[in-house]
């Protein structure tokens, strides 16, 4: 079960680190205020509504694009681990034994009795009694 969670952590976190990275961009055309077409991969089509040379002297051309781009990280933030003292690695071993040895289980076997002979009875209570089990 833990190794199952380990895995799933890990994975999550390279998704995390692809995703954080991943650029891309967003086209969208509006021919007025109606979204005609969005692309995640190139340009957009333009509507039918596209006007000659001519014609867009005289009217304003009622289409837009919109293009969104979301950037992500050029460069991923390493440190590097080269502060390390004799002290800091005496800690971390120390440390890491000791949490180390919390989980681990052990069973105690105490065998009290094992030197020892019964105490011995001077009078037998079942004869003097008569009380037999059957």
């Amino acid at each position: 079960m833990k190794q199952f969670f380990t895995k799933i952590s890990s994975i999550a976190l390279a998704f995390l680190v692809l995703f954080s990275t991943f650029s891309f961009t967003v086209d969208k055309h509006y021919c007025g205020d109606f979204l005609v077409d969005v692309s995640f991969t190139g340009e957009t089509e333009g509507c039918a509504m596209n006007m000659d040379a001519a014609a867009f002297t005289k009217k304003k051309n009622c289409c837009k694009d919109e293009v969104q781009k979301f950037e992500g990280q050029d460069e991923l933030q390493i440190n590097k681990i080269e502060n390390f003292t004799f002290e800091k690695v005496q800690f971390l071993t120390a440390y890491f034994i000791s949490y180390k040895e919390l989980f681990l289980e052990t069973e105690s076997k105490n065998n009290f009795y094992k030197d020892f002979s019964p105490p011995d009875i001077r009078i037998d209570y079942q004869v003097l009694y008569q009380t037999f089990l059957i």
